[in-house]
């Protein structure tokens, strides 16, 4: 059971945990691309990696008659300055839950061992231009980043496909606090990412988004103007975009559309 309203243009739904967003998520954005694949030959996808695609991950690798040879798969930002084996790395956080598990006809990693940034991110933006995005899957970080595009470097008119960002303290903390570095200091300082304007060149975008360290990106998301200090309010434009928020990550809404969830089983 969910609720489901819109703000401007973007489509949000509320669930009453974080499992069945994740698996309402997957099956969407699973029928989606087979949709797409009954209309065309290829489908370009960029994901996202982060612990909260974990559970919309497991459950997309699962969804039966999708034919992943015929889907390129690009993910969206990557650390500069990691080891190439580091579980940290997003490249190597998508290939264990889905890269390496479906037989896809091309996957495309951000390079964050490149000895030139701008040429990896020339190189990045040509195969995106070749390649148009039919799909976004994504998330919000706290400081209402998508990608890593933090607040202080979002551009909604961004004239790169990819750039070098430097990562704001909220952003570095918040690998801290979902545990993929210790501290602080262990999180790089510089990123590669896709830029907004590529997100949005999507034909469809799924965003979820859940727990309640979300909760006041999702209030300003929802609720704040659109602007480069809420990069995450952009998706309000988007004509595609579906937002997946669970009752935790609803939790500083102002209106009562979800209060019939406080007392469902959270996961």
């Amino acid at each position: 059971m969910f609720q489901s309203f819109k703000k401007d243009n973007l489509t949000v739904n509320i669930y009453s945990s974080r499992k069945e967003l994740g698996f309402e998520a997957a099956c969407d954005a699973g029928n989606k691309i087979k949709e797409l694949l009954l209309a065309q030959p290829i489908v370009n996808i960029i994901f996202a990696a982060a612990p909260s695609q974990n559970i919309f991950l497991e459950n997309l690798v699962n969804q039966e008659d999708i034919e992943w040879e015929r889907i390129n798969a690009f993910h969206m930002d990557e650390y500069i300055g990691l080891p190439a084996t580091a579980p940290q790395a997003f490249g190597n956080f998508l290939r264990k839950r889905i890269f390496d598990q479906k037989p896809f006809r091309s996957v495309n990693y951000l390079n964050g061992q490149c000895e030139s940034k701008k040429a990896e991110c020339t190189r990045y933006g040509q195969l995106l231009a070749a390649n148009p995005v039919d799909i976004v899957c994504m998330g919000i970080g706290e400081n209402g980043h998508i990608a890593f595009n933090d607040p202080h470097v979002a551009d909604f008119n961004d004239k790169a496909q990819v750039k070098v960002v430097e990562l704001d303290g909220p952003c570095r903390q918040q690998q801290v606090n979902e545990g993929c570095f210790t501290t602080i200091s262990e999180v790089p300082t510089h990123a590669l990412t896709v830029t907004i304007p590529s997100l949005l060149k999507a034909k469809y975008i799924f965003c979820m988004v859940s727990g309640s360290n979300k909760a006041q990106a999702v209030a300003n998301t929802i609720e704040q103007e659109i602007v480069e200090r809420y990069p995450s309010t952009i998706l309000r434009n988007h004509q595609s975009a579906i937002l997946y928020i669970d009752k935790q990550s609803a939790g500083l809404l102002k209106f009562n559309m979800w209060q019939f969830l406080k007392d469902g089983k959270n996961d």
